[in-house]
């Protein structure tokens, strides 16, 4: 399990313009707004990026209606750190980060979009560069506006139920109480993810456990 290094020191009243920044980084949560989907498997990406804001010091999630999304930011080390939960539901969520892009200036190479996972096992997180949708409609949905070449950490939502319901109603159902018990440990694993490609310099690809 992937460890935190000493965290950077960060300006929480980050300016919406800032000059002589290195390099700026977008990371999308995907998931739904309103409070009947918290804690359900297809709103991982909420919470991973909730928790993100949290530990990295950029103050709350503001809702930005321009732009479709609740937003956190911040400055740290000369790099400017973006999070955001678009608020336009799952399917239409590459809406909301094409505004984002476009309003900061951002390039694909700079973004990590984090969802949930059919095809992998609850307990596991795989990180990957490019590639289809994989019926996922978030994902399918953010490939209709920017193209495929982002980077994407997948949180494996799936377990035994699976086989017995429709995915549909699958990804929408909350966690298990087992299953709620240990996302402590998957969003911490998400958020050493994040920040080592941040303050690494790279994305690589690889499977990483938490359980």
């Amino acid at each position: 399990m992937a460890l935190f290094q000493k965290k950077p020191q960060f300006s929480k009243t980050a300016p919406l313009y800032t000059f002589g920044l290195e390099q700026s980084f977008l990371i999308v949560g995907l998931g739904n707004p309103g409070k009947e989907y918290e804690l359900t498997r297809h709103n991982a990406g909420y919470l991973c990026a909730e928790y993100l804001g949290k530990s990295l010091d950029l103050g709350n999630f503001i809702e930005k209606k321009d732009l479709n999304c609740q937003l956190a930011t911040g400055n740290a080390s000369g790099k400017r750190i973006i999070v955001i939960k678009p608020t336009t539901f799952m399917n239409l969520s590459g809406e909301s980060l094409v505004k984002v892009m476009n309003f900061y200036k951002l390039t694909i190479d700079n973004i990590i979009v984090i969802h949930d996972e059919l095809d992998i096992d609850f307990g596991s997180i795989r990180t990957k560069s490019g590639g289809g949708s994989a019926g996922h409609n978030g994902i399918k949905s953010i490939i209709q506006h920017v193209g495929e070449d982002f980077n994407r950490i997948r949180i494996g939502i799936k377990n035994d139920n699976l086989s017995k319901i429709d995915s549909a109603d699958f990804v929408l159902q909350k966690f298990s109480k087992d299953e709620q018990a240990k996302l402590e440990l998957m969003k911490r694993e998400v958020a050493a993810l994040t920040t080592e490609y941040i303050y690494g310099g790279s994305f690589t690809e690889e499977t990483r456990s938490y359980i």
